[in-house]
């Protein structure tokens, strides 16, 4: 496959039930309504940067059941390029969202075919990118493999490890950018600090790469290596709905921004307004907007 962003990361079904409340240890609530729709991390950031027009393609791994014909069928229909999505012998991927009544989610992920995603299957299907993207949500083997790759191309390595585990070694470096919300940052370099200062150290830790922290509802904080300064993005404020997928809509904004050549900041500044739109309405995918929605929503917002 050939295209300016390849995303290398996970699918999954999505299966959501709204919630009055989010349950405590030992107990059982009941739902008021359920949904289901495409999902996965990988997949959502493929969508978000191709619904904004951005040229993406995405590999992956799904299974041979009606679950990964689904998914790829979905992906394909925002305009992903699908040929890097493999077929093993495992079930797809899924995951439980429950939302509650202030939009706060809990997620459980079964990580099926996403974890049969290997170094190969990463390797063979990527012969061109400007930009390489990829989480947690698939093995480090492919997560490896997706920065080796993007170092040949000479393509700009973004990773957003969620879910937080250790990062290997020798994954970041200078021109790389790391994405991470305030708790995947208190983890990576502890949370006795201010985020700017987090962001810095986690920049020097990982061989000098850029660090965007997401805020929330208070925007992301970017911390440029090459300058060694600080910007803040303020998120204007909403009422929220579902924050189910606002990360993913922030990543696939931020890159099709960067690939687009947008300036880190004025990047950063439309994946803050991609995320603030995506809580207002429910759902992941089926929620991020288009280049011409978030217009119309940033007019209608004056």
């Amino acid at each position: 496959m050939t295209a300016r962003i390849v995303v290398v990361g996970s699918l999954n079904v999505d299966r959501t039930y709204r919630v009055d409340r989010l349950p405590a240890a030992g107990h059982t609530i009941h739902a008021t309504s359920r949904s289901t729709a495409a999902g996965g991390k990988g997949a959502n950031q493929a969508v978000a940067a191709a619904l904004l027009g951005a040229d993406v393609a995405l590999v992956g791994a799904v299974g041979t059941d009606a679950g990964g014909d689904d998914l790829v069928a979905s992906v394909a229909a925002a305009g992903v390029d699908v040929t890097g999505i493999v077929r093993v012998d495992a079930p797809t991927g899924e995951a439980v969202v429950l939302v509650d009544a202030d939009a706060e989610n809990l997620i459980v992920v079964s990580g099926g075919a996403n974890l049969r995603l290997d170094a190969a299957a990463v390797t063979s299907a990527m012969r061109e990118a400007r930009f390489v993207v990829t989480g947690f949500e698939v093995p480090d083997d492919a997560v490896v493999a997706a920065a080796a790759r993007a170092g040949e191309l000479g393509a700009r390595f973004v990773l957003n490890p969620s879910p937080m585990r250790r990062l290997p070694g020798g994954l970041l470096g200078s021109g790389a950018v790391l994405v991470v919300n305030e708790h995947e940052l208190a983890m990576l370099v502890g949370d006795r600090r201010p985020v700017g200062e987090g962001a810095q150290e986690a920049s020097e830790r990982f061989d000098g790469c850029d660090v965007l922290v997401t805020l929330g509802p208070r925007g992301a904080l970017l911390y440029d290596a090459s300058t060694r300064r600080r910007a803040e993005i303020v998120a204007a404020p909403v009422d929220a709905v579902d924050t189910t997928g606002c990360g993913d809509a922030f990543m696939g904004a931020l890159v099709a921004g960067l690939a687009a050549h947008l300036d880190p900041v004025e990047a950063a500044t439309r994946a803050v307004e991609a995320g603030a739109f995506v809580a207002t309405r429910p759902g992941a995918q089926s929620s991020y907007p288009t280049s011409e929605d978030l217009l119309r929503w940033r007019r209608a917002a004056r």
